[in-house]
């Protein structure tokens, strides 16, 4: 392959990397991800919110000290400290969002699966039929008709 043929390809955007990539973006999956980064980071900010405000105060009222970052400080020799305390802020932060997640996502949805389940063994049909035709039958049926009309041949009308 020349370079001015591989550089025409990246140009027009042809390359078999750009393709792979253009077929990712347009997935519907991307979107999710992108619209799960945002929620979660907002969630994030609100979980970060309630431990600073809430539980940081209540920890380090119990250990004496102003705050998370001053509670549980074990000093190492010279200026340096280990703070267990900031430590054990970031594990009540890590809690409670997976705590969250797991009660208002992942609960509820194994339980929808379950009652989807239960209905299926009851024989119960569910609201939404699925079609099982896939892309490759529609694709064989079009053939089929189009071989057919071919067949025929075209019709004169006199």
């Amino acid at each position: 392959m020349t370079l001015t043929k591989t550089v025409s390809q990246v140009i027009r955007l042809e390359h078999p990397v750009i393709n792979g990539f253009k077929e990712f973006i347009m997935r519907g999956n991307v979107i999710d991800l992108a619209v799960a980064v945002v929620i979660g980071t907002a969630f994030t900010a609100l979980v970060t919110a309630i431990v600073t405000s809430v539980f940081n105060p209540l920890i380090a009222a119990i250990f004496s000290a102003e705050s998370l970052a001053g509670a549980l400080r074990v000093p190492l020799p010279g200026e340096g400290y280990i703070a267990f305390g900031v430590v054990i802020g970031a594990l009540i932060n890590f809690l409670l969002i997976a705590a969250v997640v797991y009660f208002v996502i992942v609960l509820p949805l194994n339980r929808l699966k379950e009652a989807q389940d239960r209905r299926r063994a009851a024989g119960v049909p569910s609201a939404a039929v699925v079609d099982p035709t896939t892309e490759l039958d529609l694709l064989t049926e079009i053939r089929d008709l189009l071989a057919k009309n071919a067949d025929q041949g075209p019709k004169h009308t006199a």
